[in-house]
């Protein structure tokens, strides 16, 4: 009887290649690590340079042992043309996280961001881009356990739903969010290759991988255009610090190390916010008009000479009269350049009026002479007169704290019922003695730039977008004046007074007028009974938008469950037993309530002896539920949800409509299962049919 040869099976093969790969993925970072650089800096600067770049190219080439070093194969029918650089000689190619070669060169692992990779994500039986064989393959932790073919010249095979795609799609979500490189869908695709040079805008429902999208985004543009980007910088912008911690590890684990993170609070964090507004008050201080109340107030520092310049040089006096003075003061005005940047530049005009004289005199200065003239004691005393410095926060600190001076400036601008809005009831003595609130440090950014010019970076991502106030939009929008954007958000979702009503108004006011509106509508996170119950409040909350149509093919599992009793302990009692339940099943848990309800779930959890986590905690084997306020879901996702007393939700927030969106976004956070406790009555939007407000 023969002994069947092993190397006869295709998955034994796949396996040795998994092996090889590992090994000379093993072998590229021993050889960086080996590398001696003693005699190529010329000194520790460049040292200390080369052993930072050295350090991150080992991160880089980290094994992580539970993440799978390829996930898929193409076979392609030609080899590919020559412009598609990176493997280019061969026929086969292995699509993964990042390019391994071996010890002579040759590729075994394809980055997924190359162009020879593009058709693992693009083709299709009507467009098969000359593929013969598109191969998945399934892993168990680290180890490859299956595989699946496609055979893209067969139309049978082609049309037929990958299996192995929707497990993965699936697949019971532990710990912080982790990438799609194996799951991203023709359309994701589409976005994530597009260029550095345009901005683009996502709008997507939960569910469609918005924010996966935007952060394979980055790792594409950083492939790309990595000198570029290198140079210019890029930064990811989240609602809050739990968002961020969640998906931190998403651009590590494709090998990006150097993308900062930050929320819109870190960008503008110029004093400490101690104090919180009224949302009233907070709306006005977040329209885009304010951007005009503070450019007038800057400006009105600016005055009018009304005394000659007189510098003394030697023997020899010069004197600049006051109408010339006034010529150079207005021609600055006119240009509308950054006050600071303005301020700098009247003494060399001064300098050079009087330049010009000593030359009509006979004498031939040069440009160290201009400079003594700038530094005399008597221009300087003239540019402290007529362009005095300002302070951006004592600006606003008198805005808001001097009714004469707003309404001066507010004039045309902002009613007197707005202006009444912003005024603090009591003085304020100091900058340090203020309790700013959030959407003060906004305005003291908007002034911080109006006298110096912020840095730009050369790509920034903006992820839950339809929350930011105009005035927060510009704040981002200074962050990359001479760079692209990656704006994601669900108008849906916008839960703030001031949320976004329009992509269109939101990218004006980002200074992106002319990116790019994709919309995302198929859902590969929510499942079709969750997403169909929630979609019903839709036409209260964004009248317009597509519904989210799932492509699970696992409808998952739903459930609305009214308390027995019609008390407090017994709804308690009833959320603690759906938690209970859902925690035998493989997959975190996230029980979502009104913040106000939080305390009193804590006690019913601790009391049933139930451990928990906070939001942006990460989840263990061990420790798989999380208590999230409702003002903290958006973004987070888990396997299965227990949604507490719907009406809460939406009673927590300061309107209905906000109320809603809040319960949408509470509602569509189940990847899996969604339970909904709940003793106190349903919102009548979520009833079966129920008609628009």
């Amino acid at each position: 009887m023969s002994v069947p040869d092993p190397s006869d099976d295709p998955l034994s093969r796949e396996r040795a290649h998994l092996t090889h790969s590992r090994a000379a993925l093993r072998s590229m970072r021993e050889d960086v690590e080996s590398l001696d650089i003693r005699d190529v800096t010329a000194n520790w600067v460049n040292a200390e340079v080369l052993t930072r770049q050295i350090g991150d190219r080992v991160k880089a080439l980290a094994d992580l042992s539970h993440t799978p070093l390829f996930f898929g194969r193409l076979d392609y029918l030609h080899s590919p043309g020559a412009d598609q650089a990176e493997g280019a000689g061969g026929e086969r190619f292995y699509i993964g996280r990042r390019h391994v070669h071996d010890a002579d060169g040759d590729p075994m692992v394809i980055d997924w961001r190359a162009p020879v990779s593009q058709p693992f994500y693009r083709a299709s039986k009507k467009n098969p881009l000359d593929i013969a064989l598109r191969r998945r393959f399934g892993y168990t932790g680290g180890d490859l356990t299956a595989y699946e073919d496609e055979h893209l010249s067969d139309p049978a095979e082609a049309a037929a739903t990958s299996k192995l795609l929707q497990q993965e799609i699936e697949r019971p979500r532990v710990g912080p969010m982790r990438d799609i490189v194996a799951t991203i869908q023709p359309e994701q695709d589409e976005i994530v290759r597009s260029g550095l040079g345009g901005s683009v805008c996502v709008q997507g429902g939960p569910g469609t991988g918005k924010t996966a999208v935007g952060l394979h985004r980055v790792a594409y543009l950083l492939y790309a255009h990595r000198d570029r980007l290198a140079r210019t910088g890029t930064l990811v912008i989240g609602p809050n610090a739990s968002f961020l911690h969640y998906i931190e590890q998403v651009l590590p684990a494709l090998g990006e190390l150097e993308v900062k993170q930050a929320t819109v609070d870190d960008l503008v964090a110029h004093v400490e916010v101690r104090g919180r507004d009224e949302a009233a008050t907070a709306v006005v201080k977040g329209d885009a008009r304010m951007a005009e109340v503070l450019r007038r107030a800057v400006r009105s520092h600016v005055t009018m000479p009304v005394e000659p310049v007189v510098v003394v040089r030697g023997s020899r006096r010069w004197r600049v009269p006051a109408y010339e003075l006034e010529v150079i003061v207005r021609e600055l005005l006119d240009r509308d350049i950054r006050y600071g940047a303005a301020r700098e530049a009247l003494p060399q005009r001064i300098a050079h009026a009087v330049l010009v004289q000593m030359e009509r005199s006979g004498e031939a200065p040069d440009d160290r002479v201009q400079d003594a003239v700038a530094r005399n004691p008597a221009v300087k005393a003239a540019v402290k007169s007529l362009w005095p410095p300002v302070e951006p926060a004592k600006l606003v600190l008198r805005l808001l704290s001097d009714a004469d001076f707003l309404a001066t400036h507010a004039e045309g601008v902002l009613t007197e019922d707005e202006q009444k809005t912003i005024l603090w009831s009591r003085p304020v003595r100091s900058v340090k003695s203020a309790k700013w609130a959030a959407a003060d440090a906004v305005l003291i950014d908007e002034a911080t730039d109006l006298v110096q010019r912020t840095h730009s970076l050369g790509h920034v991502v903006l992820d839950e977008a339809q929350d930011l106030s105009p005035m927060q939009y510009r704040a981002v929008g200074r962050r990359c004046t001479t760079g692209s954007a990656t704006v994601l958000g669900d108008l849906a979702q916008g839960t703030t007074p001031w949320a976004t009503r329009s992509w269109e108004e939101a990218l004006t006011h980002l200074g992106k007028g002319d990116a790019v509106v994709e919309e995302l509508t198929a859902g590969f996170r929510v499942p079709t009974d969750v997403i169909t119950y929630a979609s019903r409040l839709l036409p209260h909350i964004a009248p317009g938008l597509t519904p989210v149509a799932s492509v699970r093919e696992n409808p998952g599992f739903f459930e609305v469950r009214p308390a027995t009793a019609d008390t407090s302990d017994a709804s308690d009692t009833e959320v603690v037993a759906a938690c209970e339940e859902l925690l035998r099943n493989e997959g975190s848990v996230g029980l979502i309530a009104a913040d106000a309800r939080v305390p009193l779930l804590a006690e019913a959890l601790a009391a049933a002896g139930l451990p928990y986590l906070g939001p942006g905690e990460e989840t263990t084997l061990t420790t798989r539920l999380t208590l999230v306020p409702a003002s903290l879901a958006k973004g987070l996702e888990y396997d299965y949800v227990v949604l507490d007393e719907p009406r809460a939700v939406v009673d927590g927030e300061p309107d209905e409509r906000t109320g809603l969106r809040r319960l949408y976004v509470s509602l569509t956070r189940a990847v899996s299962g969604l339970i909904v406790t709940h003793a106190a009555p349903l919102p009548p939007q979520l009833a079966e049919g129920a008609g628009t407000l």
